[in-house]
């Protein structure tokens, strides 16, 4: 991999630069505070952002690198991967994410995974290296100007650090006595007192004694549950049949209305018959006798007549002759009258005889129209009933029979009443045994409510002491683990590390250290000139700084399959020019496959550069 480009619009003290970055040695110059550690912070902060946390820092680093001015807080860096694919990465550095952009010019940010703590994880994917691995490897930053003796045991427990454990700040021996006293402290054993877990064992044994103490009879709680239940079951099934009869009564009130029509249309019925009765006896009153004999009448005026005729054939005493004839005119005129008489009494009743009948025949439409309205209100009232009938069934067909609903609804109100009595009185005294049922209930809840405690006691102890050897647990898991790793780090990877560890060595300290081994207790011991092996912190500071730096390019081999850039920051402070001539000249014949940015603020690399006719690029900050 290697840096073609940067471009810093804003961070800390740097503000619109550009710098071009060539393919091998880069040396980059610049006076103590002259933005050197900014720059190389700037090209980490490309990759993987900027904290706004402070990380065990006096202040975060955003807040450290944010430009006091009103600069924009942002910057380009463009590199090519060695499968020659080149990324242009924008950072604004206020936000989490960056833009991420091929060759092409296309955003490809979505491409990589985004975490939501660390943000767009673009260079790990590629590169497999993180942020903290890139600073333990590829990065290697500046040192104190003077390291005093406790400073010098520091650097070498590191070197031993990374050849037992792969991590400089990781040391196998202090992780498992540290886990060994978490466990002493936080775990405790059958051997100790007052720990954890020894005061948890005493809890649970206490516990479990009172416990045995207090004898509760279950079934009888059971029993009364079961009881109780029944009851309420009970209740709640006449409850259910109580207002199933309310429901049915108030269907019944609602069609006392239509029975009530029906009653007064039944009384109007009689009413007009009634009538019609008496019109009945009115008209056969008031009947013309067709037989009416006026058979008399006409003898007597008939022999009047002969008489008459009689008298005067045989020509008889005047006077006779008109008084007969004088009678003979007053009968006819008695009989003339009584028939005109009888005409008009027969007209009179025949007139009211017609206006009976009709009378009789309006009241008999009446109550024809009375009936089909009535009719007409009973099929109402049977449809409605019905209706309801089959809404009552819908509604309590899982909680009463049908049989009982049809019953219900044909019962009068007056048995209803009865029942729906009963009914209540049932769930009174059910009520009362369900009072006496709770009484006794309380009285072993009471009981019960200690035990109860007592097993939630047992249960917390029980699960305080699951967590506690869960701890336990998790140590030793993490102790193989260590144990495991560390097996294999000296096994397969250590031994790696050293050997190459020694060819670098032996190459950058002129032959002077050819052999270098890792030993458990002792550290890492060197081989001198004259065969003997010392132990590496009886080396000075400038040796045990070669070695320091020579494991870092060792492992930076391992950790990647990209050649990745060697960043090093002020490194060559303890080197004097005859070491520092050696490692130039070292990592400009073995390392030609990666970019080497070299931060000085000296001008002694940059004359062994020109001495040696190494070609390199040089910019000034």
């Amino acid at each position: 991999m290697k840096i073609n480009y940067l471009k810093i619009n804003g961070f800390g003290k740097l503000e619109n630069k550009e710098i071009n970055l060539e393919n091998n040695i880069n040396l980059i110059y610049g006076k103590n505070e002259a933005g050197k550690t900014t720059l190389l912070k700037f090209i980490a902060g490309m990759f993987y952002g900027i904290s706004k946390n402070k990380n065990k820092k006096e202040i975060p680093d955003f807040e450290r690198y944010k430009p006091w001015s009103n600069q924009e807080f942002s910057g380009k860096i463009k590199y090519t991967l060695d499968d020659n694919t080149e990324i242009e990465v924008f950072r604004d550095f206020s936000k989490k994410n960056p833009k991420i952009y091929n060759e092409k010019g296309e955003d490809i940010s979505k491409n990589f995974n985004i975490d939501k703590t660390k943000g767009n994880e673009f260079f790990f994917e590629q590169t497999k290296i993180d942020e903290s691995m890139f600073f333990s490897t590829t990065l290697i930053e500046q040192k104190a100007v003077v390291l005093d003796n406790s400073e010098q045991s520091i650097l070498t427990q590191k070197i031993a650090n990374i050849l037992s454990t792969g991590e400089e700040n990781i040391s196998y021996k202090k992780t498992m006595e540290k886990l060994n006293k978490k466990i002493i402290e936080e775990v405790g054993t059958d051997r100790t007192v007052g720990r954890p877990l020894n005061i948890v064992n005493e809890k649970i044994t206490k516990i479990k004694q009172e416990k045995n103490n207090l004898e509760i009879n279950n079934l009888q709680i059971d029993e009364l549950e079961q009881k109780k239940e029944n009851i309420k079951n009970k209740i709640k099934e006449k409850e259910i049949k109580i207002d199933l009869i309310k429901t049915i009564k108030k269907i019944k009130e609602e069609n006392k209305l239509e029975e009530e029509k029906i009653k007064i249309n039944n009384n109007i019925m009689e009413e007009e018959e009634n009538k019609i009765n008496n019109l009945q006896d009115k008209l056969d009153e008031n009947k013309i006798n067709k037989k009416e004999n006026n058979l008399i009448d006409i003898i007597i005026l008939s022999l009047l007549m002969i008489i008459n005729i009689i008298l005067f054939n045989f020509k008889a005493n005047k006077i006779i002759n008109i008084v007969l004839l004088c009678l003979t005119i007053i009968v006819t005129v008695f009989i003339t009258i009584k028939k005109i008489k009888s005409i008009k009494s027969k007209n009179k009743k025949i007139k009211i005889e017609k206006k009976y009948l009709s009378e009789i025949d309006t009241i008999k439409n009446n109550i024809e129209t009375i009936q089909k309205n009535m009719n007409k209100i009973n099929e109402e009232k049977i449809q409605k009933i019905e209706l309801e009938k089959n809404k009552v069934e819908k509604v309590y067909k899982n909680e009463v029979d049908e049989d009982e609903i049809e019953y219900l609804f044909n019962e009068n109100n007056d048995e209803i009443n009865v029942i729906l009595e009963n009914l209540e009185n049932e769930i009174s005294t059910l009520k009362l045994q369900l009072h006496t049922n709770e009484i006794d209930y309380n009285n072993i809840v009471n009981k019960l409510e200690e035990k109860s405690k007592l097993e939630e006691q047992l249960q917390n102890s029980l699960d305080e002491k699951e967590e506690i050897l869960k701890l336990e647990k998790s140590i030793n898991v993490a102790k193989d683990a260590i144990e495991n790793a560390y097996k294999k780090m000296k096994e397969e990877i250590t031994p790696k590390f050293t050997k190459n560890l020694s060819k670098i060595v032996e190459k950058i300290s002129s032959n002077k250290y050819k052999k270098i081994k890792f030993i458990d207790g002792e550290g890492l011991i060197v081989e001198l000139e004259n065969g003997e092996y010392v132990n590496s912190n009886r080396l000075s500071i400038g040796t045990i700084d070669q070695l320091y730096l020579s494991l870092r390019l060792s492992a930076m081999e391992e950790i990647t399959e990209e050649k990745m850039p060697i960043i090093l920051d002020e490194v060559f402070a303890y080197y004097d020019t005859e070491r520092l001539n050696n490692i130039l000249k070292f990592l400009h014949e073995n390392y030609k496959e990666n970019q080497i940015l070299i931060f000085t603020c000296s001008n002694r690399e940059r004359e062994i550069l020109e001495n040696n006719k190494i070609i390199y690029n040089y910019i000034n900050i």
